[in-house]
């Protein structure tokens, strides 16, 4: 079965062919909600999809840019053959797609799965749970707690409106062909927060402009923004970026915003 794709390392293809990892994704997400519709990005040879199908109670879609593997999956899968889309889950628009809410699932190609994450965050209202397969790397920078290194500006963003889970470490043998990198499987389950209480349009420059210059503190990051005297800066802002959660950013965006240089 898995020798009729040919991974396409254009496509950032690393085809999983561990059923009971296949399994464990699927039921990570399932256990925590069985009832949305369910988009899975980057079925590839339908290792999740076999396990998914059965299983969905709402709508489900197949999104794929490989038009080999979408061929492939309507083929074995020709009872629901309507349900493997070629199409990339990044530009399309996926109310029209699914009106309702929907979780989203999958082995996410690593060289773009910070923009799935990015899309994720767009449709953040909809989208209730999210469970996928991330470098090893990504995943843990996703996952982690402020005041450490790799915690960042997707970091924050995401777990503004998510709490997210390290579920497991995948290695390399279980992929064809493996990848260079160990992966690892987290999830994203959707918080209460409905909005930050901050101008959040503000919220994301302050986060990017503190990050992009992480080594520096944040009074020398934001300062020049601002209009007011440095005496009357509070505490917050001799951290690095790295040591605040999103309630700290969410209170210093409201600061920034009330002094703005005009």
């Amino acid at each position: 079965m898995y020798h009729t794709i040919r991974a396409k390392k254009k496509l950032g293809q690393h085809f999983l062919n561990d059923e009971n990892i296949a399994k464990k994704i699927v039921d990570s997400l399932l256990e925590i909600d069985s009832k949305n519709s369910i988009i899975e990005v980057g079925p590839g040879t339908g290792v999740l999809t076999k396990y998914l199908l059965p299983e969905v109670k709402g709508s489900f879609f197949a999104l794929d840019v490989d038009a080999e593997s979408i061929a492939f999956l309507k083929h074995n899968y020709h009872a629901s053959a309507d349900k493997f889309l070629l199409q990339d889950f990044l530009e399309m628009d996926l109310k029209t797609l699914v009106p309702g809410k929907f979780n989203v699932v999958g082995n996410f190609p690593y060289n773009i799965s910070s923009q799935i994450m990015f899309k994720v965050l767009q449709h953040r209202n909809d989208v209730d749970v999210v469970v996928g397969m991330f470098q090893k790397e990504v995943a843990l920078r996703l996952a982690e707690k402020p005041g450490t290194k790799t915690y960042g500006i997707l970091s924050v963003l995401l777990q503004a409106f998510y709490d997210i889970e390290y579920l497991f470490t995948v290695n390399e043998n279980v992929f064809t062909p493996p990848p260079k990198v160990k992966s690892a499987v987290i999830r994203l389950q959707r918080n209460k927060r409905q909005s930050l209480g901050c101008n959040e349009e503000l919220f994301v420059k302050v986060i990017k402009t503190t990050f992009n210059q992480r080594r520096k503190t944040i009074r020398n990051s934001i300062r020049p923004l601002m209009n007011i005297d440095d005496s009357l800066l509070p505490p917050v802002f001799k951290n690095r970026p790295e040591r605040l959660g999103v309630e700290e950013f969410v209170e210093l965006t409201n600061f920034v915003e009330k002094h703005l240089a005009r």
